[in-house]
C-alpha cells in the first residue's frame, strides 16, 4: 500500500523475488488491457486518463482471475490492491472462501510534494515499458530507451494535474484502508521518502520476519 508514486511497484519486485511468489500488480494489468484495448482496457481507460479509480466490480474481478493461475497457488504479493474499503472486504471474503488470510500489509509513506516530482518526472518507454525519470533516473539519451532504443513517453496519469488528482483520490479514498488494517494488526509502515531503495527494503524484509515470527509463535 501507498499512494502513488511511493515506490510500491519497485520494493513488490523486489519482495517477490525474495520470497519467490508473483507479484500480483492491478496497475499492470489494467495498463496492457488498455494498450491491447481489450474490452475491460476501454472500459478501464476513461477512469485512468482521468487519475480516478477503476470502478470496485472491476478490479475484484480482475483480482478473482488472476488468483486462479497456477503461479499464485503458494502465494502471492499485491502491488496496489486494494484501494478501497470495500475491495478490502471483498478480498476478505474471497480469501475465507480459500481458506486463506493474509500474512501482512506493507504500507510505503512519502510526502506529497515529493511524490509530485517523483510522478511528473517519470519517462516509459513505449516498446519495453523500462522506467525513467528526468532527475533521479536518466535515459543515457535524451527521449531515448536504454534498454531498446524505443521511444520514451509521459503517461496520461503521470502529468502533473493528473497526479494531484490520483493523490486526492488516495487520501480520500485509499488512506482510510492503513486502519482499517491496523485494527487487524496487519500493518508494517516504512518511510519511502527520505531512505534509499535498498534501505526501504531491509526495513520492510525485518519487520516482515518479526510479523511471522509473531504469527507462528
Amino acid at each position: 500500500m501507498g499512494p502513488p508514486g511511493a515506490g510500491k511497484g519497485t520494493q513488490a519486485k523486489l519482495l517477490a523475488k525474495t520470497y519467490g511468489i508473483p507479484q500480483v500488480s492491478t496497475g499492470d494489468i489494467l495498463r496492457q488491457a488498455v494498450k491491447d484495448e481489450t474490452p475491460l482496457g476501454m472500459k478501464a481507460k476513461t477512469y485512468l486518463s482521468k487519475g480516478e479509480l477503476v470502478p470496485d466490480d472491476i478490479m475484484i474481478g480482475i483480482i478473482k482471475d488472476r488468483l486462479q493461475e497456477p503461479d499464485c497457488q503458494k502465494g502471492w504479493l499485491f502491488d496496489g490492491f486494494p484501494r478501497t474499503i470495500w475491495q478490502a472486504i471483498a478480498l476478505d471474503t474471497i480469501l475465507a472462501q480459500k481458506d486463506l488470510q493474509l500474512d501482512a500489509v506493507v504500507n510505503i509513506y512519502v510526502q506529497q510534494e515529493e511524490l509530485i516530482k517523483r510522478l511528473s518526472g517519470r519517462r516509459v518507454c513505449k516498446n519495453c515499458g523500462e522506467t525513467f525519470h528526468v532527475i533521479f533516473n536518466p535515459p543515457v539519451q535524451d527521449q531515448i530507451c536504454d534498454k531498446c532504443g524505443g521511444p520514451l513517453y509521459q503517461r496520461e496519469d503521470d502529468k502533473e494535474e493528473t497526479v494531484k488528482r490520483r493523490l486526492e483520490v488516495y487520501q480520500n479514498r485509499t488512506k482510510p484502508l492503513i486502519d482499517y488494517y491496523w485494527e487487524k494488526d496487519l500493518l508494517i509502515s516504512v518511510d519511502g521518502g527520505t531512505h534509499s531503495i535498498e534501505d526501504v527494503f531491509k526495513h520492510i524484509c525485518y519487520d516482515l520476519s518479526l510479523k511471522m515470527k509473531v504469527k507462528e509463535g
